[in-house]
């Protein structure tokens, strides 16, 4: 298993009492910087320096079937015209695609496009210029780093034992804090979680006046139930409401980079002053419209997620393992590990696999305990599982395990 490319310090290779001396893979997941206000810290192979022994990716939530048939015929078709054409700047083509998918008789007006969903989260905040921030952790960093860098005062709010958002201390908060944005991630983003009930009784409780609710829902199509899980149908009835959706994630598009945010339309207008020109291309607007069309791409993946997700939980929750599946409603989960932290087992994964993991330990409010991973293929998964029956292994056959 261990080869010469291995990076891991001898010492610990000699002994496996050493193991936690590994030191992170990313460069940016100290907590000096995390905290700070430069960046954050996110998946895909490029986050960390090592990424050349990258060859299966877990880190990424990513659709795993990756962009569909359609779309690839559909650029490749166009793709000679596109290339020498200045795109709409105003996606008019692609947002009479958005408005038509998402119904409720919402139309253009309502909808603004964005070269992905952190570049909508960050302009919004920009514009919408509130006080203060409320935000629900462990949940995506960009949240965090938009508010810091419009200087806005922040409250957090941590999730219960069980991953549960704590309804009633996110409403006092925002009677307290005039002039809030709060921030929720519905499925939540590392926990993989729906939590559409709770976040219904907080919109119809605070201050429509006084408060705005961002919801993301960038991993809402992974769902059964979109419908059921979506606040969509509620855009018209609260005008404080906006949800922002990425189509890099369930459309496989991370690399064209695409999202929309639908809003009351003078939340959309507030919006217009901070958008530069041209910042969604011409490929990522003809690969939105036409993946929209494309359901059926969607929808086999679904079926992919529900099976194999389900696959990898019998295979990791078994007795004697270092590690625990925790349920998802999603394409990703979180694992929490036993006897060994985050940081190593990432490294362990990478060095002697080629397989590369969240490491929890960047989501502000959760520890070294846990890492996060992504359902892929079947083929994929099954090397997932064999690296972490090798580890397990290994952990039980350490001296420093076997006298605990």
């Amino acid at each position: 298993m261990i080869n010469d490319i291995c990076m891991i310090d001898s010492k610990v290779l000699r002994n496996l009492g050493n193991i936690n001396d590994i030191k992170p893979l990313n460069n940016i997941q100290g907590k000096k910087k995390f905290y700070g206000l430069e960046s954050c810290s996110h998946g895909g192979i490029y986050s960390t320096k090592n990424y050349l022994k990258v060859k299966i990716d877990f880190s990424s939530n990513i659709n795993p079937l990756g962009i569909s048939r359609k779309v690839l015929k559909e650029i490749t078709k166009n793709i000679k015209q596109i290339s020498h054409v200045y795109p709409d700047s105003n996606c008019n083509l692609l947002k009479k695609s958005i408005a038509e998918y998402v119904e409720h008789g919402i139309d253009k007006e309502w909808i603004s496009v964005g070269n992905g969903a952190t570049e909508i989260i960050h302009n919004f905040v920009r514009a919408v210029s509130l006080s203060n921030s409320i935000i629900i952790s462990p949940t995506f960093c960009e949240y965090e780093l938009a508010s810091k860098r419009c200087k806005m005062k922040i409250d957090y709010i941590p999730l219960s034992k069980k991953f549960q958002i704590q309804t009633d201390r996110v409403i006092e908060k925002s009677k307290k804090n005039f002039n809030s944005l709060i921030f929720i991630c519905n499925p939540n983003n590392p926990t993989g979680l729906v939590n559409t009930q709770q976040i219904e009784k907080i919109l119809s409780s605070i201050d429509h006046s006084k408060t705005i609710l961002l919801i993301d829902e960038s991993f809402i199509e992974f769902l059964n139930d979109i419908e059921k899980e979506s606040l969509i149908s509620k855009i018209k009835e609260y005008d404080n409401l906006a949800i922002v959706r990425s189509m890099t994630k369930s459309y496989g598009l991370a690399g064209l980079r695409l999202g929309y945010l639908v809003a009351n339309p003078n939340l959309i207008r507030k919006l217009k002053p901070f958008q530069i020109a041209w910042s969604v291309n011409g490929i990522a607007q003809v690969a939105g419209i036409t993946a929209l069309k494309d359901q059926d791409h969607v929808s086999r993946t679904k079926k992919i997620i529900h099976r194999e997700r389900n696959y990898m939980y019998k295979k990791i929750n078994n007795k004697g393992n270092h590690v625990n599946a925790l349920r998802s409603d999603v394409n990703f989960f979180l694992i929490k590990l036993k006897n060994i932290n985050s940081i190593t087992y990432q490294k362990i994964l990478l060095n002697f696999h080629g397989i590369f993991v969240r490491d929890c330990s960047t989501f502000r409010g959760m520890s070294t305990d846990y890492i996060r991973v992504a359902v892929r293929t079947h083929k994929d998964n099954v090397i997932l599982l064999k690296a972490i029956h090798d580890i397990n292994n290994n952990l039980n056959k350490s001296k420093i395990f076997k006298n605990k």
